[in-house]
């Protein structure tokens, strides 16, 4: 059965039938040690020997599929200095303060609700209120991309709510403009909000979490971080930044001042459906669509949700064709221009800026 939600107007959201389908379906089956274990036990079954090939060739195949499986788990383990037969306790949502920048709208406004459903004191900065009904849920107006704000909010949260347990980097804005078009304010605003608010809600949040040796850093980034593309100079670069100050944080954090406790969680999605880049011009075809799906929020907010429920610091990449992203700048350059073309990357924004202009639905600062 395909599990669904529902959207902002009350209609179910399916499971679309795209690559990512399919790899989640290949994952549980051809690709799944557990399946796969049974493969040789059912021909033995059937009356084959041991010494068959194709009882052999399966035993194989499982093993290099569980020996894949592994390796991937002890890469996490090790990454998060995990121990090796005992997990990390209970996640207590109760106990939780999150801090959500850029909370008002979007995947930020999405993910505030749901969280508060679960009984979490959530925190919302943004510069514009958000809709709410649930009484857990805190709304202090401020600007993340200036310093003096995030320090006077931040403050503020503490004697009201107290420390913050998660803080969850989500404030976007995006200009859409060529970059001869772009003003010295549009850059100043981009790499304000997408970028150096980052810095500034670590500054004022961190210490906290280290005098206390645990929490959980979420970092919304974008694929856009990964590659460059026509109109979108600006977001890739501040996008960009923001992955490298991830993996710096990272490498603080468990060499310098010694916590590897503290989480960190970086996420590259593709093309979510919010307001913030809604009028991004991709094919209608339905071959673009299965091998370049966009995705709803409840997306993003589920897997938020399950790695602050793990534990576990984690690269997350949705849907599946962000993984092989990272890797175009490796190719030849007739293949990179070919991978630009066929996902019509250098097109999309070709209306965004005739059409909607300066953007920052989940961001926090003024637009024009």
């Amino acid at each position: 059965m395909m599990e669904h939600e529902r959207s902002a107007d009350g209609s179910p959201i399916f499971d679309s039938l795209d690559i990512d389908l399919f790899v989640k379906v290949l994952a549980h089956t051809l690709f799944g040690p557990f399946f796969i274990f049974f493969v040789p036990i059912f021909y033995i079954f059937q009356g084959a020997k041991v010494t068959d090939p194709i009882v052999i060739y399966s035993s194989i195949y499982w093993v290099l599929i569980s020996l894949f499986w592994f390796a991937k788990w002890s890469s996490r383990l090790y990454r998060n200095q995990g121990n090796l037969f005992f997990g990390p306790g209970r996640f207590d949502w109760g106990e939780q303060i999150v801090v959500i920048t850029g909370g008002s709208s979007g995947v930020g406004e999405l993910l505030a609700n749901t969280l508060a459903v679960r009984n979490v004191n959530v925190v919302v900065l943004d510069i514009n209120p958000i809709t709410t009904e649930n009484y857990n849920i805190t709304y202090y107006k401020c600007d993340v991309s200036k310093w003096e704000e995030v320090e006077a909010v931040s403050k503020k949260v503490v004697e009201e709510i107290g420390d913050p347990t998660v803080l969850i980097n989500n404030a976007g804005v995006v200009q859409g403009k060529l970059i001869l078009d772009l003003k010295p304010e549009d850059v100043t605003q981009t790499f304000s909000v997408n970028t150096l608010a980052h810095f500034w809600t670590l500054k004022a949040f961190l210490p906290a979490m280290l005098k206390n040796k645990s929490g959980h850093i979420i970092t919304m980034a974008s694929v856009m971080g990964y590659s460059g593309a026509v109109q979108m100079s600006d977001y890739s670069a501040s996008k960009a930044a923001v992955i490298s100050l991830n993996e710096s944080l990272r490498y603080e954090l468990d060499v310098r001042y010694k916590c590897p406790q503290i989480r960190t969680t970086l996420i590259t999605p593709g093309h979510i459906l919010t307001p913030l880049f809604e009028t991004l011009n991709v094919p209608n075809r339905a071959s673009y669509k299965f091998f370049f799906p966009s995705i709803q929020p409840i997306t993003v907010v589920k897997r938020i949700i399950a790695a602050l429920d793990e534990q576990h610091s984690q690269h997350i990449m949705v849907p599946f064709y962000t993984n092989f992203v990272p890797y175009l700048s490796h190719l030849p350059s007739f293949l990179r221009d070919f991978a630009q073309w066929i996902a019509h990357a250098n097109y999309a924004m070709e209306q965004f800026s005739k059409v909607s202009g300066r953007r920052s639905d989940e961001g926090a600062s003024k637009t024009d």
